[in-house]
C-alpha cells in the first residue's frame, strides 16, 4: 500500500466468474469495510470507484444542505 496525499494502490484483484472482487484486506482496514456493509459503486469513462454507502449519504447531505443555505439566503 503507498499513501501519497491521501491516496492509495492496494495492488490488483481478480474479477471472478460471477463478477466478484475481493477487496484487499489493506483496503477494507483503512475504510472499515466490514462483511454485510453496502458499497456504492461509482463510474465514468475512465473507471470505476467504491465507497461505503453511510459515505455516499454524507456527501449527498452536505450538497443538499448547501442548496437548503443558498434558498434561505433568498
Amino acid at each position: 500500500m503507498v499513501a501519497d496525499n491521501g491516496k492509495y494502490i492496494f495492488g490488483v484483484v481478480k474479477v471472478g466468474e460471477r463478477g466478484q472482487v475481493v477487496i484487499p484486506k489493506e483496503a477494507r482496514e483503512q475504510y472499515q469495510i466490514k462483511a454485510g456493509d453496502n458499497l456504492m459503486v461509482l463510474g465514468d469513462q475512465r473507471g470505476i470507484a467504491m465507497l461505503k454507502t453511510e459515505v455516499f449519504q454524507e456527501i449527498i447531505n452536505q450538497a443538499m444542505g448547501g442548496l437548503q443555505n443558498e434558498k434561505t439566503l433568498d
